[in-house]
């Protein structure tokens, strides 16, 4: 009979604990912007490279479709990714209720890597 080490659950790290910054904000009326700033080089060149932040991840965080994240750009010289979706509701309009988009981010405090 062979004997198996059972395996240690491989530790999740939070977003939280590796950007300096998460936030959103207006991308004009119709968009809505989410920025990621890293603490550390190595923590946005992670994300980069294991491509932990992705449409089909975002889509389910904000329960949106896949189709409505309009792009996810990883800008170097702030350590940054940003995430842009397509706003439900225009800025501004009957039913907004975040005219700045200001408070649209929380979704992304408790994602995991």
């Amino acid at each position: 009979m062979r004997v198996t080490k059972p395996t240690a659950a491989k530790k999740k790290n939070s977003l939280l604990k590796v950007a300096r910054v998460i936030r959103s904000k207006n991308s004009g009326p119709f968009e809505l912007t989410l920025d990621i700033m890293f603490k550390e080089r190595r923590y946005f060149e992670l994300f980069k490279k294991k491509r932990i932040i992705t449409a089909r991840k975002i889509a389910r965080l904000y329960g949106i479709p896949e189709k409505e994240v309009l792009k996810i750009v990883y800008f170097e010289p702030s350590q940054a990714i940003k995430v842009t979706l397509k706003r439900r509701i225009p800025s501004g309009s009957p039913g907004d209720t975040d005219v700045y988009g200001a408070q649209q981010h929380a979704p992304l405090l408790g994602l995991t890597f």
